[in-house]
Order: C-alpha cells, then sequence, then structure tokens
C-alpha cells in the first residue's frame, strides 16, 4: 500500500505487512478481506491520523511530561497518569481536514444514503503479534451512527491508547510510548442471528489435528461474558470431520433492538436447538484452516451470521499455547527429589517448588526486612503481611491449616506454601538456602550451589492468555473467585471465570498501613477514602461487566492494632475471632464504615458492576441498622447494586429467614468460618487442626439448610470458604442442593469449573 500521508485505507488496499499503518486488527481485516474470507465491509483509520492528531495538539511534549510521574513501585501512579493524559486527549480539538476526510468515508459506507451501524475499534501498530498481545487494552465502541458520533468515538479510541494497564504493559515489554501508534477500524456492524468463536487447535488438549467452535444465539459478546453455556463442536482438522458435539440450552441472547444492545429471551422453540447444522460447522471450519495455512500460525477467530450469511470479524494468533518443552525442568527437579535431605514438613497449602534464602520475621512490624526472592518464615500470617508477600518465592508458617490466611493468600498469589510446621522459625535460620516443596510438604537443602539462588516453578500458574482460550467449559452454577491484590485482577480476569465473589476489604486497608481512625482524627480522610478507590476500580475496570462483590472490612481487633496508629484506637481482647468485628462494629462508630461507603460510591459513578456484601452479623437487628447508614450514603439496593451478606455465623443459618425479609439480594457462605463456629474449632491452631473438617454432618446440615432457604426466598446463594476446592464430592452435592455460584481461589478456578461441570452433568443424567 502506498502510505504516503495516507489517513483513509479501505480493507482492500490493506494486507498483513500493513501493521504500522493500520494496526495488527486493522491488517488481519484487510488481510482476510483480500484472502476471500467473508469480512464485513469497511475502512480503517491510519495511524498516520493519529500522529497528525497528536502533532496538530502538540500533545507529545504534555504525554512525556505526565509519564513521569509513573512510579513503578505504586501500581496506582498508572491509573493517575492515564486519568491524567486521556483528559488531555479528550480537550484536544480534532483537525478539521482530519474530520471531513473521516465522515466522508463514513457516508460512503453507506453507499452516500444511509447512517450505517458501526463498530469503532482499537488496533494498535503493535497487537495481535504471535509474541505480544495487546487484546483488551483500548476501547472499542459498537452500534455507532452519525458522522459526528463516528469523530467521537475515534478521539475516545485515541485516549485509549493510554488506558493504565496499556501504559503497564508497553513498560514492560519495552515498547516506546510514542513508537506505538492506533488505528482505527470502521466496520460495519452485523446483526448476528448466531456468532462464535473458532481456535485452529484444541487449546485446552493443544491437540494441532483438533479445532473447536463454540456457538451461541444472538451476539457474541454471551460467550466472553459466560452467560450462557455455548454449543461446542469438535472437528478433526486432516479429514474434516466432526468428532464431537456438544448442545447446550440457552434461554437469553443478546440482540440489538433500536440500536441498542439488550438481553432478550430466546424463543422457546429454539432454547434448546443446536445452534449450527454440520454443513456450517464444516464450513467454518473449512474457513479456519485456510487462515491457519495462510497465516502459518493457529488462529483464534471471531465469526458470525446474519440471515444465514457467514462473516469473520477477527482473527488473530493464539499466543497461549502451552510449550511441551518446558517439562523438562520440572522432570529434573523429581529426578533430584529422589536425594534430597528433609529439613522439615508441613501441610501442604500451596503447589510449586522453590528455592532461596530464608528470611524469619515474627511480626508485621518486620516486613520492611524481606526483599524480592526471600523465602518469608513466620509463626503465622495475617493481612499486615501482604505487601511482603507479593516479593517472596515462598511462604512457610509455624502454625495453620489449609485454610488458614497463609494458605489462602499463597493460592491466591499462586507462591508455594507449606503452613503448620510447628517448629520451622526455630530449626531453620535467616540466610539459610532451602528448597520448598509446596506440593508435598517438604522443606529440604538445595541439591547444588547452583539452586542457591532464586529459582520457582509455580505448578499451578496465574498468568494466562484470552479468555477465550481458557478451558472452553461453560457451566450453569457460576464460578468466581476470591481476590484481594488489585494488581493481580488484570491477570486473573482473564481465566474464565465470571466474576469476583470475595474482593476482600481487609488487604487494601492493610496496604494503607495506617489505621482508618488515624485518619479520620488528622483530617485525612480523603487519603483512605482515595486509596479504596483505586482498589477497587482496578477489580471493576478488570472484570467489567461481570459483578465484583466487595466485601467490607472485617478486620478483628489483634490485626487492627499492626497498622499505624492502631494501638490508639483497638482494645486488647482475649478472643478477637469472637470479638469487636463486622457489622457490631459498623453500628458502634460508624465513622469507618462511611468512608468505605464514600468509596463505593465514588467508584460506582463510573462502574457498575460493584456490589457490596456485609461481614459477620450476628443478629437481624444489625442488618436494618447497617442499612439505614447505607441509605444515609445513598446507597439502596437496585437492578445494579446486590447487597449480600456473610452466612459465617450459626446464628446467620438459624434466623437466615429473618434476615432475608429484612431486604438482601444474595448471600454467600462463609464456610471457614462457619465449620469453626460449628463445631468450636480454630482453624489456624495445628493442635487441634486434623478435626476441623466442612464435611462434618452438622456443617453440611447447615450447608443445605441455607441454599435451600435462599431457593424458597429467590435470593442467590454462594460459597466463598475453601471446602469446593478440596473436596470435589462435596461439590456434587452443592451442586445437587441449587447453590447458585461457587467462588474459590485463582489457582483453581478451572478444576472446580471442571468438578461442577461433571457434578451437573451426573444432575442432569439423574433427574432425566
Amino acid at each position: 500500500m502506498n502510505t504516503a500521508q495516507k489517513y483513509i485505507a479501505w480493507f482492500k488496499e490493506i494486507h498483513k505487512e500493513d501493521i504500522p499503518l493500520v494496526g495488527g486488527k486493522g491488517a488481519n481485516l484487510g488481510e482476510m478481506y483480500n484472502f476471500g474470507i467473508p469480512v464485513p465491509p469497511g475502512f480503517v483509520i491510519s495511524s498516520q491520523a493519529y500522529f497528525y492528531f497528536l502533532e496538530q495538539n502538540n500533545l507529545q511534549p504534555k504525554i512525556k511530561s505526565i509519564l513521569t510521574e509513573v512510579n513503578r513501585d505504586d501500581p496506582s501512579s498508572y491509573t493517575a497518569v492515564s486519568d491524567k493524559i486521556k483528559k488531555v486527549f479528550q480537550k484536544a480539538i480534532f483537525p478539521r481536514d482530519l474530520a471531513l476526510e473521516i465522515m466522508k468515508s463514513y457516508l460512503k459506507l453507506g453507499n452516500n444514503i444511509n447512517h450505517t451501524l458501526v463498530a469503532v475499534r482499537s488496533s494498535a501498530t503493535a497487537e495481535d503479534l504471535p509474541t505480544a498481545s495487546f487484546a483488551g487494552q483500548q476501547r472499542s465502541f459498537l452500534n455507532i451512527k452519525g458522522e459526528a458520533n463516528i469523530v467521537r468515538a475515534v478521539q475516545e479510541c485515541y485516549a485509549s491508547l493510554f488506558e493504565p494497564r496499556a501504559i503497564f504493559y508497553r513498560q514492560q515489554n519495552h515498547f516506546d510510548h510514542f513508537k506505538v501508534g492506533l488505528a482505527v477500524p470502521v466496520q460495519k456492524m452485523i446483526q448476528s442471528d448466531v456468532s462464535g468463536v473458532m481456535f485452529t487447535v484444541n487449546p485446552v488438549t493443544n491437540a494441532k489435528n483438533e479445532m473447536v467452535i463454540e456457538a451461541v444465539w444472538g451476539l457474541g459478546e454471551m460467550i466472553v461474558q459466560g452467560q450462557v453455556t455455548p454449543d461446542r463442536y469438535l472437528i478433526n482438522k486432516s479429514e474434516m470431520k466432526i468428532i464431537g458435539t456438544e448442545t447446550n440450552t440457552q434461554t437469553v441472547q443478546l440482540t440489538q433492538i433500536n440500536h441498542i444492545t439488550k438481553e432478550v429471551k430466546v424463543p422457546q422453540s429454539k432454547q434448546d436447538r443446536r445452534k449450527i447444522d454440520d454443513k456450517m460447522i464444516l464450513k467454518i471450519a473449512k474457513f479456519g484452516k485456510e487462515l491457519q495455512a495462510h497465516y502459518f500460525f493457529p488462529q483464534d477467530c471471531e465469526w458470525a451470521i446474519e440471515k444465514g450469511k457467514l462473516y469473520f470479524v477477527q482473527t488473530r494468533p493464539i499466543t497461549t499455547l502451552e510449550n511441551k518443552e518446558a517439562g523438562g525442568g520440572k522432570r529434573e527437579l523429581e529426578e533430584e527429589n529422589k536425594k534430597k535431605t528433609v529439613l522439615l514438613t508441613g501441610i501442604s497449602a500451596c503447589p510449586g517448588i522453590a528455592t532461596g534464602p530464608v528470611k524469619i520475621i515474627h511480626s508485621p512490624k518486620e516486613i520492611g526486612k524481606v526483599t524480592k526472592g526471600d523465602i518469608l518464615v513466620t509463626e503465622m500470617t495475617t493481612p499486615d503481611f501482604v505487601p511482603a508477600l507479593r516479593d517472596v518465592v515462598a511462604i512457610i508458617t509455624d502454625r495453620g491449616g489449609q485454610t488458614s490466611h497463609a494458605a489462602i493468600v499463597s493460592r491466591e498469589l499462586g507462591v508455594p506454601c507449606i503452613v503448620g510446621t510447628q517448629t520451622a522459625t526455630k530449626v531453620l535460620k535467616t540466610g539459610q538456602f532451602v528448597t520448598v516443596n509446596g506440593k508435598t510438604g517438604e522443606i529440604y537443602k538445595p541439591f547444588s550451589k547452583n539452586d542457591q539462588s532464586e529459582k520457582a516453578e509455580i505448578l499451578t500458574p496465574l498468568v494466562s492468555g484470552d479468555s477465550h482460550s481458557q478451558n472452553l467449559l461453560r457451566t450453569a452454577t457460576k464460578i468466581y473467585v476470591n481476590l484481594a491484590e488489585p494488581d493481580l485482577a488484570s491477570e486473573i480476569a482473564q481465566k474464565n471465570v465470571d466474576g469476583i465473589g470475595l474482593a476482600r476489604a481487609e488487604f487494601l486497608v492493610a496496604q494503607l498501613g495506617i489505621h482508618p481512625k488515624k485518619l479520620i482524627e488528622e483530617r485525612k480522610q480523603n487519603l483512605f477514602i482515595d486509596h479504596m478507590f483505586r482498589g477497587l476500580s482496578k477489580f471493576c475496570e478488570q472484570f467489567y461487566p461481570r459483578p465484583v462483590v466487595y466485601r467490607a472490612t472485617d478486620f478483628k481487633t489483634n490485626e487492627y492494632r499492626n497498622l499505624t496508629g492502631g494501638k490508639t484506637f483497638e482494645p486488647e481482647e482475649p478472643n478477637p475471632l469472637l470479638g469487636y468485628r463486622g457489622a457490631f462494629r459498623y453500628l458502634s462508630d460508624p465513622n469507618v464504615f462511611e468512608l468505605e461507603l464514600d468509596a463505593i460510591k465514588k467508584v460506582r459513578e463510573k462502574y457498575d458492576n460493584l456490589n457490596l456484601m456485609i461481614p459477620f452479623i450476628h443478629i437481624p437487628w444489625e442488618l436494618a441498622q447497617v442499612k439505614k447508614i447505607m441509605a444515609s450514603k445513598g446507597l439502596l439496593r437496585s437492578p445494579t447494586f446486590k447487597l449480600w451478606i456473610m452466612v459465617e455465623i450459626p446464628s446467620n443459618v438459624i434466623m437466615l429467614e429473618d434476615f432475608i425479609k429484612i431486604g438482601i439480594d444474595g448471600v454467600s457462605i462463609g464456610s471457614n468460618d462457619l465449620t469453626m463456629l460449628i463445631l468450636g474449632i480454630d482453624r489456624d491452631n495445628s493442635e487441634v487442626a486434623p478435626i476441623f473438617s466442612e464435611k462434618d454432618p452438622a456443617v453440611l446440615w447447615a450447608l443445605e439448610k441455607v441454599i435451600k432457604t435462599c431457593h424458597k426466598y429467590q435470593v442467590t446463594c454462594s460459597i466463598c470458604g475453601q471446602a469446593p476446592s478440596m473436596y470435589p464430592d462435596l461439590v456434587d452435592k452443592l451442586v445437587e442442593w441449587g447453590i447458585t455460584s461457587i467462588s474459590v481461589n485463582p489457582d483453581v478456578i478451572d478444576q472446580v469449573r471442571q468438578t461442577v461441570y461433571e457434578a451437573e452433568n451426573r444432575l442432569i443424567k439423574k433427574t432425566s
């Protein structure tokens, strides 16, 4: 293509080598169009237009200046810098000559007669490469109509090149901010009757001779969001033969009504029908096989069918295929295990193998001693340890079981962990190099001097690629994730997960490190509100539009005392577990809770997927009073704002109907605390931890009663403890009783979804 000052390029002019001019998405659309793949018509506003926009407004010096404010050690600085840069873009004047050229091209797309509905998408000039994926970092706009609206959407796309995650990604991968341009494909909208995705290799098994196609009624967003279970078709690539089909009932679909995307009911006659027939399956597969051969690389494709006509709206390389040769390190470690000298054993809490220097600390005040690559050894962790836990390669504790704080956090972070060793802080010495095997619960001497450096093999890695290439299973029971670290949200959001079922407040407060009452006393309330706002916004942004359920603060007094200023405001209690915590704290002194509500309200001005859960409520009267405080802040239940309560005290089970009648939308069973309080066992006390069991008949009775009571009153019921992750047979019972969702740690999302999928299928066979 002739690139001399070209602002508009039609698909017929574009080929795959034109990435510098039209970006990865634009180049793939043009390449497919010219290769003979059916692509909806459109054009691309080139990266030269973007640089012209920068030049005409003299934006580069301003942006460079703002980018100097990024602090790599402070993730929140990316958001602050991004907000400033986007405001600069939004205030800029769109060059008149460029705007006119865009408007003329838009009118031409509609034959100079119609105001065509179009999709306006961002296409970075370094995206959709086999070695780098910028997918999802910039914004796209659907169902845009009218010349002025097109220009406005283009300007918003330009601004989105400096989203926080995009700034971070470019810095991490050493891309120059001003050498990455942004092109904007403008493409006719396809009002899909059926849509879906296709992988030209099996993304779960990595079988190169298999292709996978998923299909849903209506628009394809429902596949991405996991709102419905799509049909799934498996094709043998060499024989072009369908070797497996899975048809799933679909009761709702997304469709366009008066230029607005709406969720509507699928007609009864279509709900149980297969979405596409064998002929269409093989037609889609044939194009997929041709695309892989053309690109010499496995492809992840998006397709849509409108009035019987098939279109491809995107293709990109699959960047997440497993490297089969990477297993060598694991085999070597297994061989080395045969000659290990075991120093200590404990309870396996998070699998993985790591070698590094021991760093023993006895309280959160000493976390400054921990450096990147250390193995943290302590008696027991609390939320105040979180800043240090992000940098260590393994965790060892004297006390605690598989549901202790250290165990839960390690699984969330993907850090090998052993708990309940009894004597680690006495047997091990600071500076001593050890190897931790989180799967076997063993700590042993490194095998050679070469091992005496940071070396970690996380067996259940958190980082994953595009959400399409995750485990393809869909379940009627929602699979949510427990999450505390906002910095992990962007990674975990890519997994096959339906939302956040437990966003913990305590970790955010611990990261701030200052007792909220001290901030109130010093009239620095905004520091707390802004900190919580930034953290919650990360959760909501990365998971949008999937729900985020934020559990308000449930610090116990011994944990609060460790914050700066905490000793002034917190009493010393003989039993903090059963002390001054949860909802009662909000009522006796509502000031801190009101700051949380201010932060929630501020987040919801931008993201409407944030919901609230109230922990540790003893009696229904407390719930009624908490709701009054919420109402005073203007936070009322609505279709987009759900109020949940934790069920973690026996009184919650016994009086659940009374709690529901006061007005809630859902409950989440905290099976860890509920089991402790039903059985009278401290799970963090390794002396009695062996008899702590969520499968005890008394606990099972409580779980069944809660789920069935929720069904009776039509409120949702979730569970956020460790039990479903550990006991597949318990998942069978939860599914049979009708639990709405299960919230688990990031390392077991796919494992639990598989377990739920199998349980649901057994239940279907049992009841049919």
